[in-house]
């Protein structure tokens, strides 16, 4: 991955952009750190898709989505039933 200064980026954003269709993702830095990375938007869909799964995926998962614990029944006070009119 090459890296650009990001006064180079700007200056040469053409290039740059190029660059980063040609080679791949190009890391830019501000005062020697790193700061972004520019990338294709290919592997940027790729990416967000592997990210986070779809609602199909999560639905059909043999994985518990939340940890719900339910109460166990026959320990609430109940009201005694009141006559109908």
């Amino acid at each position: 991955m090459h890296t650009w200064p990001v006064q180079d980026a700007k200056a040469r954003f053409s290039e740059f952009l190029d660059a980063c269709l040609a080679d791949g993702p190009q890391m830019v830095t501000r005062r020697g750190v790193e700061a972004a990375v520019l990338v294709p938007v290919d592997e940027w869909r790729r990416l967000q898709a592997a990210a986070r799964p779809s609602l199909k995926q999560l639905l059909l998962s043999d994985v518990a989505r939340a940890d719900f614990v339910l109460p166990e029944r026959g320990h609430a006070r109940r009201r005694p039933p009141t006559a109908l009119r």
